[in-house]
């Protein structure tokens, strides 16, 4: 059954560093949704393709979970995690407002090797914020014109950023940061029966493309995910694309399938697939619980 009604993005909180192709601030209100489904305590979330982290932020923040892990491949994004939720969080949102945007500046930037994180942590961000969509994949380039033709200072909002990353550092504690492999993350922690897993990968499944042209680690094998989904002890919530390939691997697994509304970054309607042992929640009226918020002055 597809969910008639599509969340308005600007209503959520806006928690993340990244611009990301494919990111969930959509599901936001859905996450919320399924958390308070649950009935167990839930003392491990992992997001096992971080990407932009929009979902374990969202758990982290409202108090869904005592401990979160964040698990990302691609060592320029991990980097990013790693120097948000390390000790020294300051020294990039500083950076961030401290830096002059122009093409001669960004290029300058992006020209360097150093191999020190927080040197790749920055130039992620800006690559992140100054290619077209956020796309870091090789082949994506700067933008020329932005939004209302204003260039790459368009897309450059240090004050938010920085907001941002000091919010995560200040609760940098509830936060692991592992540079791996998806899958071996899930088999990690697959037994604790108080774990969660939001599963989002950012590879296309059947045939499509999309995830090539997106994403740098755009290789995966898929039923070696969902065999991996199989033997989860707690709970897990996986979202893909609507395919024929994608709902076969999961009927014949046993796992529950619902579609719900979404609208992609050009606001063209669309639906995606949400899979888990049970989503009868998505149909359900949401009881409205309202879990412990983080303030920060």
């Amino acid at each position: 059954m597809t969910r008639k009604r599509i969340v308005n993005v600007a209503s959520v909180p806006k928690r993340s560093p990244f611009r990301y192709p494919g990111g969930k601030t959509w599901l936001v209100p859905e996450i919320r949704k399924w958390m308070r489904s649950l009935t167990f305590h839930t003392e491990l979330f992992i997001e096992p393709f971080a990407g932009g982290g929009i979902v374990s932020l969202t758990v982290a923040f409202e108090g869904f979970a005592d401990h979160v892990i964040l698990v990302e491949l691609d060592p320029d994004v991990a980097a990013v995690w790693k120097a948000i939720t390390g000790p020294h969080f300051q020294k990039l949102s500083d950076r961030i407002c401290r830096f002059d945007v122009s093409k001669e500046n960004v290029q300058r930037e992006l020209s360097q090797t150093s191999t020190d994180n927080d040197d790749i942590a920055f130039r992620t961000i800006l690559k992140n914020r100054m290619y077209h969509g956020g796309i870091l994949a090789p082949g994506s380039s700067l933008m020329k014109h932005g939004e209302n033709g204003k260039g790459l200072r368009s897309r450059w909002y240090p004050k938010t950023l920085a907001e941002r990353i000091n919010a995560i550092g200040d609760i940098r504690e509830r936060f692991t940061v592992v540079e791996g492999d998806g899958i071996a993350e899930i088999r990690t922690h697959h037994k604790n029966q108080k774990a969660v897993f939001f599963i989002d990968p950012p590879y296309t499944a059947d045939g499509k493309k999309a995830g090539k042209r997106l994403y740098l680690y755009n290789e995966l094998n898929h039923a070696e995910l969902f065999d991996a989904a199989k033997t989860i002890k707690g709970d897990f919530l996986m979202t893909y694309d609507d395919a024929e390939g994608v709902r076969k691997l999961a009927q014949e697994r046993g796992f529950n399938l619902e579609l719900i509304a979404m609208k992609n970054t050009h606001h063209a309607k669309m639906t995606e697939l949400l899979i888990g042992k049970d989503v009868s929640w998505v149909s359900a009226p949401d009881s409205g619980h309202v879990q412990k918020q983080f303030a920060f002055d």
